[in-house]
């Protein structure tokens, strides 16, 4: 049997390419709109990705595929977005999913959707929450439609990340994904056993510095802590306000530390010290590079390139984490394209 190609689309750095890569699937075409992730994913996939905006691409001119990969942005879906949905221009952007696959000359066997869990709950213009419009949409052009909230940390990944998974089947394959379930009787991997290892040798320690408001509050909070150990006096005006009336503001729990015997929060692409558990559980400081693409299952042989320190943790925590990615390849390499 000839190797499953795969179209990569809203690709990043390569977290999801590079799982189905990783387990066989020969990647012929992928494309993101950032430049900042060309020569990470060019250097880790060996595999030229096209950099620009998915809309004005010609979709005559991406090859022939098998599976089609969409990371599409999640910030239209996201609670910690602007939750507009297809209000959103980006909200629309799995229409060129679409079109990319009309344009095929044959249609692909499988195509997989990635996005934040607020996506099941999120509604088009039209009201229909956008599983439904998903199921409408892929229905119509000819494929059975599974999709499934799941936690990275359940599967080997040493975080907490939930994230819906759409896998849609062609009708003429005469089934639907079935979805792998947990390996049992799994350990999942607390922050303490991803620091206990040794970082590589020879590789730059990158750390993006904290801001100087950060700075005042950090050095109060404890291991497994947040921003209710640091004193009222030494909060910002801000903090003081919302510590004032904290149920009005919904109880949150900003500057949250992680204890080593805890298994890691969602690494964001902001990657504030507020709002994303990024503080290292016994230095005053974020964490490194390497130690939050650890924590999304990238390999250590896995480079990180360019001169700003921002973009690399931007793009890991845009990410699909690659083990993940790798067991999704896996069932649909087994149900799909193994031989009876």
């Amino acid at each position: 049997m000839s190797t499953p190609r795969v179209i990569g689309l809203f690709s990043g750095c390569g977290g999801l390419d590079y799982g189905f890569k990783k387990v066989g699937f020969e990647i012929v075409y992928s494309n993101d709109i950032e430049f900042s992730v060309k020569e990470t994913y060019e250097f880790n996939l060996k595999h030229e990705i096209d950099i620009s905006d998915i809309r004005k691409v010609d979709k005559r001119s991406i090859p022939q595929g098998d599976v089609v990969l969409a990371g599409i942005p999640c910030q239209p879906f996201s609670s910690a977005g602007n939750r507009n949905s297809t209000k959103d221009d980006d909200g629309n952007l799995f229409l060129q999913v679409l079109d990319v696959i009309k344009n095929q000359k044959k249609k692909p066997k499988i195509v997989v959707f990635e996005n934040v869990r607020g996506f099941l709950s999120s509604k088009d213009c039209d009201g229909v929450l956008m599983p439904q419009r998903f199921e409408n949409e892929m229905g119509n052009l000819g494929y059975l439609v599974s999709y499934k909230l799941l936690n990275a940390s359940d599967f080997g990944v040493p975080s907490n990340r939930y994230r819906v998974f759409i896998v849609c089947s062609d009708k003429r394959t005469k089934r639907e994904f079935i979805f792998p379930n947990p390996p049992e009787n799994l350990k999942k991997i607390t922050v303490g056993k991803v620091l206990s290892k040794p970082l590589p040798k020879r590789e730059k320690v990158e750390v993006w510095g904290l801001p100087p408001s950060s700075h005042k509050i950090v050095r109060y909070i404890k291991e497994g802590g947040s921003w209710k150990d640091v004193p009222y006096h030494a909060l910002s005006d801000r903090h003081k306000r919302i510590r004032d009336n904290i149920k009005k503001y919904r109880s949150p729990n900003f500057y949250r530390r992680f204890s080593r015997n805890e298994v890691m929060g969602t690494i964001t692409a902001t990657s504030s010290p507020e709002n994303s558990g990024i503080l290292h559980p016994l230095e005053d400081r974020r964490y490194s590079v390497r130690e939050i693409a650890r924590f999304q299952s990238y390999p250590d042989t896995f480079k990180f390139k360019g001169n700003s320190i921002q973009s690399k943790y931007k793009m890991i925590g845009n990410s699909v984490p690659p083990k993940l990615s790798q067991v999704i390849a896996s069932s649909i390499m087994d149900q799909f394209f193994s031989d009876p």
